[in-house]
């Protein structure tokens, strides 16, 4: 059996301004229930979007480093053949170093002297 209600509302000025200041807290509520999502929405995304540039920002640093380190080893060996082939110029411009090499790679000798090549030798040039 449903129990009915034997109590009726009283109709005063004073319950109608109660009730309708309560519908007003409730819809303030609301707002700022509402208000307090988006702001977090929007602190969320901002997180999430700043987090993401910052990872980024690291893989990319971290490929230039690397990206570094392998040009300035190649610019170092690239120094050093720059150094050996500056050497190898000055002894070119040597005319007895020239001689030598034309008399030990292409047998080019001066009357009377014999010249041995051995086969493990390296090339002085």
């Amino acid at each position: 059996m449903a129990k009915r209600n034997n109590v009726s509302r009283i109709n005063d000025a004073y319950v109608e301004q109660y009730d309708a200041q309560i519908k007003r807290q409730t819809r303030r509520k609301k707002k700022l229930y509402r208000r307090l999502m988006l702001f977090g929405l929007i602190v969320a995304v901002t997180m999430v979007s700043l987090v993401t540039f910052h990872i980024n920002q690291r893989t990319t640093f971290q490929d230039k480093q690397q990206e570094y380190t392998e040009l300035s080893n190649e610019l170092t060996s690239l120094q050093k053949e720059e150094k050996k082939l500056n050497e190898e110029i000055e002894l070119l411009n040597d005319e007895e170093y020239l001689l030598q090499i034309a008399k030990t790679n292409y047998f080019f000798t001066e009357e009377g002297e014999i010249v041995f090549k051995l086969p493990e030798e390296d090339p002085s040039y």
